[in-house]
Parts: structure tokens; sequence; C-alpha cells
């Protein structure tokens, strides 16, 4: 099957784990002996670049992977630069699976607060720290089954539950360096490759595996978490 890839998810150099009882979410992504990542049915370049928090046009670049950026499984990807590898102008287009796309066409978006929206309604629970694995977003209570939205216009990359520490997940990108990612959702709404708006319906609201509910809420810039309430309106 050609896969995809992110992300945020902030790819989403990942331990990117929600807070709760996180091994780190490279458990679920294991490397090869000598360091590679081997591919697997299902897999998406941005969400394997949000598992290991990198950029996903740095593993395309020193994979020479180019447009439309198409990743096979068992195929083995570096997730370091190779010793000859020399930094260049990074890929531009969008993920596998999806047609090119000029970076200006969504370049920008979310750059600015308040071009975001909430993700979902509820009270903050963890907040993001900065340098500390396990916060690496924020969680937002709520009620089973309450409507998760696209914070910003994108682009799916990511729909699944291969990460098992974030149950099911979405990872919109919003331009080259932007991805946003939405966990331990209970149902998703949207498919990789489809463009969303924002405030376009993604989820429901589900619970993480301490059974609490909520969404776990990441943004990602050039592939590193940050604070998603620098980009969230005042509330």
């Amino acid at each position: 099957m050609v896969v995809l890839l992110a992300c945020f998810l902030s790819a989403c150099r990942t331990g990117w784990a929600p807070l709760e009882r996180r091994t780190s979410g490279q458990t679920s992504y294991p490397l090869t002996e000598d360091g590679h990542y081997r591919v697997r049915k299902g897999d998406s370049l941005h969400a394997i670049a949000f598992n290991y928090g990198l950029d996903w046009r740095d593993i395309a670049g020193w994979n020479h992977i180019s447009a439309p950026y198409l990743i096979y499984p068992d195929q083995e990807l570096r997730l370091t630069p190779p010793r000859s590898y020399s930094q260049v102008a990074p890929p531009r287009a969008a993920g596998s699976k999806i047609s090119s796309q000029p970076r200006s066409s969504i370049a920008g978006e979310g750059r600015n607060p308040s071009t975001w929206m909430w993700p979902t309604s509820g009270r903050i629970t963890s907040n993001y720290k900065a340098n500390d694995s396990s916060r690496k977003g924020i969680d937002i209570s709520g009620k089973e089954g309450q409507t998760i939205i696209a914070a910003a216009p994108g682009e799916v990359v990511y729909s699944g539950s291969g990460l098992i520490a974030y149950g099911e997940l979405i990872i919109i990108k919003h331009s080259d360096q932007f991805l946003s990612a939405y966990a331990h959702n209970r149902k998703r709404l949207v498919a990789e490759g489809q463009k969303v708006k924002a405030g376009t319906k993604i989820a429901e609201m589900g619970r993480n595996d301490r059974n609490q509910v909520l969404l776990h809420f990441e943004i990602r810039v050039n592939g590193n978490p940050r604070d998603p309430l620098t980009y969230l309106p005042r509330r």
C-alpha cells in the first residue's frame, strides 16, 4: 500500500505523547539495528516525522524522496542526515497521496494566532511545557462525543491509530511549517488527503488510556512542538 508522509502534529523527533502514562511514542515505531525506520502498512511520512520529532521535509531529503513523496511498506528510512548530506532548500509540496501543491497556496496560514480556533470547548487540564517530553501540547477536558474541529484550514495528512499512546489520531498540515494534532478521539470523521476549513468538524472526543475524557492537542512548527496557547485566541 502506498502511504503518506505531519505533523504535529511537530511530527508529530517525536516522543510526542500526550501527558498520560507515556512510554514514548517511539515504542510503536521501533528502529532497525542500524537505526533506520522500516515503513509499515498504513504509515504516513508526516506521522513518522511527528513520532520522532522531525520535520517531514528533512526525512524526505535524507532519503532522496521527491514529489509526490511516496513511501512503501518495508522501505527503510534514515532518520538522521547522511555524512554527505548538504542542507538545501527543502521540498515544498504536500505529502504522498496528495497532488503537489504550491507552498504559497497555504503558506502563512496559522502563523498569526488570530487565524486559529479552539479545537473544542472545555477546561485545560494539562499545559504545554518546553523541553518536557510528556507535555508537548495541551489536554482539554469535555464530554464524550463532544465535537472536535479543525483549528485552522489545511489538509489532513494522517488519520489513524498507528501511534499506540495516542488512540485515534488526526494530523492536519496548515503549511509546510505548521501541523496540528488531535489525539484520543472516539471517532475520526476525516480521511487522509481531505482539505478542511477552520471550524470543520473532524472528530468526536474520546477517552485516553486512563479513561479520562479529553482532547490532546498539539501544534508543531518545522517538526518542533510549540505552546498552543501562543496561537489560540484568548478566552
